[in-house]
């Protein structure tokens, strides 16, 4: 989707979208509707448009030589109208309408966005318009996507620069969405690797890629045990950015199971389709990095992935063994398909040991448990530093990736002993998205500020939102963004 900016539409554009304030139809500007007024009007009155957030009403009025099509997209009311919403809106009704292109009139409202709105408007105009039909050979004509280009007018000085920041979040969106919607005979730890690498080439990021003998080398026992079924090879990726003046090193970790049947512990197959996701995390860590390269952030970050496939055959893991990190700390596995963390905690302690961050944040589709907890609105947020769990959900609600924070405690520590290794793998069915963030914090260095996000609900939904279409939703993206900025950057 091309976005463009413009002082001002021309009078003979053919299709034009007019923003709508709550209750604020009688205030667009005269010169927008013209003689059109009342005819607009009655259109809006007759599909009972208010101006809510993300509401639409089509009509095709009288023009010099034809006619023209008006579109009123509504942005609700308060002290912060949902220009987010209204961009959204705007693509959902028109990108396999027919229409090629459209013009958007900001100054049509009295309520004029402010820059960083005006840019987020035009983010979600593109994000929106991401899909997925690689597949798709018989795909009906009405339901190929038409709008290739929209043309926004009277926005505020400034915008242009702010679009550049949201142009490379689209970006690192569309690369997380790709890799989520993926199919697993496509998609594995060594062709997620090569994915990635072709879409960051050329944006200057230090790139790190172990395959699975550098990681035996390394001693990282708990991720290999989880690959050991699966004749595709693991791989642990690092995409290094430094854009910062001081050695300020935050590290972003993802859980990169490619495909997870479970293991032994096999899943039921009922919906195991959807495990095709369980790489949500590192996903999530991948476009970040991408955004943050493009637009060039004051940051020094570095994003680690540890990828795998978790499947069943006669040299898999089982439920019973005991396998050595590369920490040193021995962990009994009593259930395979609690996988994640084993893959997480080597890439904890790995990037520890060779690049020394502050601040950690790994992310992660972990537990099924967080989703009985939350559903699918808010993210898991757990943290051993109070400072940086507050950033992270203030990070959370301005972006719409929304976290909700949960406990740590040594008392729940003693569900993960285990009397032959250092810790069991799963404790007992209470507390369980708990007992895997207690777990992950043992492999935290001291005077290492860590978060742990527990995605599991998150990263692909049934029905579409303001910047995506129903199934991958890119969640984690515009929040790590976010929080890189306010970390590093303010």
């Amino acid at each position: 989707m091309q976005v463009r900016f413009v002082a001002s539409l021309h009078a003979d554009t053919a299709a034009v979208v007019l923003p709508v304030a709550k209750d604020g139809i009688d205030r667009i500007a005269a010169d927008a509707l013209g003689e059109n007024a009342a005819l607009v009007k009655a259109a809006a009155s007759a599909q009972r448009f208010e101006g809510e957030a993300g509401g639409i009403v089509d009509a095709v009025v009288p023009a010099s030589g034809g006619t023209r099509r008006v579109i009123l997209v509504g942005v609700g009311g308060g002290a912060e109208p949902d220009w987010e919403k209204a961009g959204g809106a705007i693509t959902a009704k028109l990108l396999a309408s027919g229409a090629t292109s459209v013009a958007v009139d900001l100054s049509a409202i009295t309520e004029a966005p402010s820059t960083a709105a005006a840019a987020r408007f035009a983010g979600a105009i593109a994000q929106r318009a991401w899909r997925y039909d690689v597949y798709r050979t018989k795909l009906p004509e009405k339901q190929k996507p038409t709008l290739t280009e929209v043309t926004i007018a009277g926005a505020p000085a400034g915008t242009e620069a702010a679009w550049a920041a949201q142009e490379a979040l689209t970006a690192g969106l569309a690369l997380t969405k790709t890799l989520v919607s993926a199919p697993p005979n496509v998609l594995y730890p060594e062709s997620f690797v090569e994915w990635v690498l072709k879409d960051v080439d050329g944006l200057g990021l230090e790139v790190t890629v172990l395959d699975e003998a550098a990681m035996h080398d390394l001693g990282m026992g708990a991720l290999l045990g989880v690959s050991q079924g699966s004749r595709r090879d693991a791989r642990l990726l690092a995409l290094k950015w430094n854009g910062g003046a001081d050695g300020d090193l935050t590290a972003l970790v993802g859980k990169g199971v490619t495909f997870d049947t479970g293991g032994i512990s096999i899943k039921p197959a009922a919906g195991m389709e959807d495990m095709k996701w369980d790489m949500g995390g590192a996903g999530a860590v991948a476009g970040t990095m991408r955004a943050l390269a493009q637009r060039k952030a004051k940051a020094n970050v570095i994003g680690v992935m540890g990828l795998v496939e978790n499947m069943p055959d006669g040299n898999a893991q089982r439920p019973g063994d005991v396998v050595t990190s590369m920490s040193g700390q021995t962990v009994e596995v009593i259930n395979t398909d609690a996988e994640g963390r084993l893959v997480l905690c080597d890439a904890i302690t790995w990037v520890q040991r060779t690049h020394k961050p502050k601040t950690i944040v790994d992310l992660a589709t972990l537990t099924g448990a967080m989703i009985v907890s939350l559903g699918n609105e808010f993210g898991g947020l757990f943290a051993n530093d109070d400072a940086l769990a507050e950033m992270l959900t203030a990070a959370s609600l301005a972006t719409g990736d929304k976290l909700w924070r949960f406990p740590l405690a040594a008392a729940y520590d003693k569900l993960i002993d285990s009397p032959i290794a250092d810790m069991k793998n799963v404790g007992p069915r209470g507390a369980g998205s708990i007992t895997a963030a207690q777990f992950l914090q043992r492999y935290v260095n001291d005077g290492v500020k860590w978060a742990h996000l527990d995605i599991a609900g998150m990263v692909w939904s049934d029905k579409p939102g303001s910047t995506y279409e129903k199934g991958a939703t890119g969640y984690g993206v515009r929040l790590l963004d976010r929080f890189i900025a306010e970390r590093h950057e303010r």
